[in-house]
């Protein structure tokens, strides 16, 4: 039975989501927003390695899931395509897609993806489509989503959008797009860069070693042959310091004094107010400083208040991806004539130091036992 038939007879199936426009001609991804934001929010991960290391560790510490089906009997093949299923061009596995997909709603507050199926109704692959491909609007209804596909300079109306997966992130009411977690950092940030600028500078005046060479040529020289003596010395100088595959000795006759220029100065300390930024870029993120690899002290440890937070932002996201999950295996099972009630069962989250605060509450547990028997014995 083909749950979905699709025109084009081709077992590998076809993406209707695919964007074959040049970058530069593609609309903005909604009415109410413009893909410059969605550059910045990317040209931002690369340019504050802190940020993207933040969003790599949201997605290491969302952890894995098990999907169990009603009907037992075809657990097995609904493991078998949740491990092998294909993902893009080169990817493999359920756990891939959501991967992306989630790193894809975290930096742009929207998530897009998509199930190819092909002729014969079975689900060939699964897709993260890139937001400038795709074009979201509201409908004649306000709680109807429409979904237009962009290319070739045109934008049609997806054929099939019971085949699309979308997530906002902390949507404004009435809208079809998300925000970011990164909205409110290019300020910030932007400052950090300035701040790095300016170091850089600072390093490029008084950092890079300057050396002053002077020659002083003895007395009864004539001026001709001094400055040939000068000129000799200067080139074989800047030979010497130019040749970095080897280590060059300077030799000279005369009277010639080297000494460093700024070898004293120092760079501008800028260390308060880059901590300070810093901060205020975890903080944002809800990750403790310490697991970006940012300890403000050689003691720090992630405390049981800092725990149940970060725990708090991870579930919430969880219960983002989870629809997206039970419509992908359930839609699988249809296909396969099968129950299609499944359930997501993630693993526990697991942090640093939760080996230690449930150690910790061993051993109050121990003692408050031993408590109550010295005060039965007495």
């Amino acid at each position: 039975m083909k749950l979905f038939p699709i025109k084009k007879s081709s077992r590998s199936g076809e993406v209707q989501t695919c964007a074959t426009a040049p970058r530069g001609m593609i609309a903005p991804l909604h009415p109410n927003g413009n893909i410059t934001e969605l550059r910045l929010y990317r040209e931002l991960r690369d340019a504050v390695p802190v940020i993207d290391a933040a969003v790599m560790k949201l997605i290491r510490l969302l952890g894995d899931y098990k999907i169990v089906c009603a009907d037992e009997k075809a657990q097995k093949d609904l493991d078998d395509f949740v491990s092998h299923v294909q993902v893009g061009a080169a990817g493999v596995g359920l756990y891939s897609f959501v991967c992306s997909y989630f790193d894809q709603l975290l930096t742009y507050g929207t998530a897009v993806g998509e199930i190819v199926v092909c002729s014969d109704g079975e689900i060939a692959a699964l897709y993260n489509v890139p937001l400038h491909a795709v074009e979201l609007r509201v409908g004649d209804d306000p709680l109807e989503l429409k979904i237009f596909a962009r290319g070739a300079g045109q934008i049609r109306e997806i054929e099939h959008p019971e085949l699309i997966l979308t997530t906002l992130l902390n949507p404004e009411p009435g809208t079809v797009h998300g925000n970011s977690i990164l909205k409110g950092l290019p300020f910030i940030s932007e400052i950090l860069m300035k701040i790095f600028d300016c170091i850089g500078q600072n390093f490029e005046r008084a950092g890079n070693v300057r050396f002053a060479v002077t020659y002083n040529p003895p007395a009864g020289a004539s001026a001709v042959n001094a400055g040939r003596r000068a000129k000799e010395i200067a080139d074989e100088w800047s030979r010497a310091m130019r040749d970095k595959g080897r280590v060059c000795d300077f030799v000279s006759v005369g009277d010639v004094s080297i000494k460093a220029i700024g070898a004293d100065s120092q760079i501008l300390d800028c260390d308060i107010p880059i901590r300070h930024i810093l901060e205020q870029i975890v903080s944002k993120l809800s990750i403790p400083p310490f697991l970006l690899g940012l300890s403000w002290s050689s003691t720090e440890r992630m405390s049981a208040q800092q725990a149940d937070i970060l725990t708090s932002e991870l579930e919430y996201y969880r219960n983002l991806l989870t629809p997206v999950i039970e419509k992908i295996a359930a839609m699988y099972l249809s296909t396969q004539g099968c129950d299609p009630g499944v359930k997501v069962e993630w693993c526990n989250i697991s942090l640093q130091d939760e080996t230690e605060l449930a150690q910790a509450r061993l051993n109050n547990a121990r003692a408050a036992q031993i408590e109550q028997s010295a005060e039965v014995n007495v």
